[in-house]
């Protein structure tokens, strides 16, 4: 036997962020949850941003913060960020630099980091969240 069950969702979608591909949306809100596609460091033309790991981390944390904000909610309402390196050992330092700044170190959501081979567009970092919409 197998049943489909109803997913009530809405689709975040703002022309003040990077456009998503095609197969996937920026964001979805479910059941008061807020689940951020992967954002790399880009602009609104797909081109990586010049400076490494840093910049493309802010890159990537400012439109996830563009894309919560539609969806009613801001990073201090993340509560977990999955994180993905293709060079661990010389990224990881950097981009938690950067992480830091968006933060309140009393706040910090829960977090995973994971070394990957390759990203999209040759990208150093992609970021992913799930955030609370107060």
């Amino acid at each position: 036997m197998s049943s489909k069950a109803h997913v009530n969702k809405t689709i975040i979608s703002t022309p003040n962020a990077n456009p998503p591909l095609p197969v996937f949306s920026q964001a979805v809100i479910s059941r008061g949850m807020v689940y951020v596609s992967g954002n790399i460091g880009c602009d609104k033309d797909f081109k990586l941003v010049e400076g490494g790991v840093k910049a493309q981390t802010r890159a990537a944390l400012n439109n996830i913060s563009v894309l919560l904000k539609e969806a009613g909610s801001d990073l201090t309402h993340i509560v977990k960020a999955n994180i993905y390196l293709t060079n661990m050992q010389r990224d990881f330092g950097p981009m938690n630099e950067v992480y830091a700044e968006f933060f309140d170190k009393e706040n910090m959501p829960a977090r995973t980091c994971i070394g990957v081979s390759t990203l999209p567009m040759g990208a150093d970092v992609e970021v992913e969240c799930v955030a609370e919409i107060p």
